[in-house]
């Protein structure tokens, strides 16, 4: 078994999940794969079974009851994932904006001692490609706007590419983590500078999904807006997103 798992929540990705997940197993580190699909009606964890015939214990699959939200698909994956003993455990989406091929610079910074890595679009190095300018300015507004509210020092706070260290995963409360979609990545990273552990960007560069459908709509970005006020609030609350059980 590695000590990595990279969890990557699906809903109708059949285009593209036989070749993430073979992407994946390519690089010359050992990640393992986690697929958590949310009952997709096209078939994508037909696929995935499939390939278990081949891919054996390396590749997971979580199938869930329908369209939980982003947020409970990663959250039900790592605990999956600390319950099978990974040291490390990634997001990623399925539709190659994030290159496979970064994990292993995700991995190596936080073998290095980071606490939490994040595949960065706004540091320097990091970048966009494929994207209208008025997306890329909303995404970079909308990290703005994050950044002065909260005043985390992430540069890339709506990330979705993202490394944990089982530490960080273990000490966090999921019954408090409020948001399920995009705050959701927001709300994550705040609760772990809460908590003291250290964040690092490395430099990616995100790419607009060739196939498939875009998941991203207004209500979404919304709930961001939103719920940026609501997990400020939360941060007033003493040791809010820590475990009880815990000192």
């Amino acid at each position: 078994m590695s000590d990595s798992l990279v969890i990557i929540p699906t809903y109708n990705e059949k285009e593209n999940i036989r070749e993430i997940i073979e992407a994946v197993f390519s690089l010359n580190k050992d990640f393992d794969v986690l697929i958590v699909d949310d009952n997709s009606p096209d078939g994508t964890a037909q696929i995935v079974e499939e390939m278990q015939r081949s891919w054996g214990k390396r590749l997971h699959l979580l199938k869930r009851a329908g369209k939980l939200g982003l947020g409970t698909a990663y959250l039900d994956g790592f605990r999956y994932g600390l319950n099978l003993g990974y040291a490390y455990l990634y997001e990623m989406d399925a539709d190659f904006s994030h290159n496979p091929s970064d994990l292993e610079r995700l991995y190596n910074s936080a073998a290095n001692g980071a606490d939490v890595v994040v595949g960065s679009r706004y540091v320097k190095g990091g970048g966009v490609k494929n994207w209208p300018k008025n997306r890329l300015w909303l995404s970079y507004g909308a990290s703005l706007y994050v950044r002065i509210i909260t005043g985390m020092p992430v540069k890339d706070p709506t990330a979705g590419f993202v490394c944990y260290r089982r530490k960080v995963l273990e000490t966090l409360d999921f019954d408090k983590i409020q948001f399920v979609g995009y705050a959701f990545q927001i709300e994550m990273k705040y609760a772990t500078h809460l908590l003291g552990f250290s964040i690092e960007e490395v430099p990616i560069t995100f790419v607009d999904r060739e196939k498939g459908q875009s998941k991203m709509n207004k209500d979404i970005v919304s709930e961001a807006v939103k719920g940026v006020l609501q997990i400020r609030w939360n941060s007033f609350k003493v040791s809010h997103y820590r475990k009880s059980n815990l000192s």
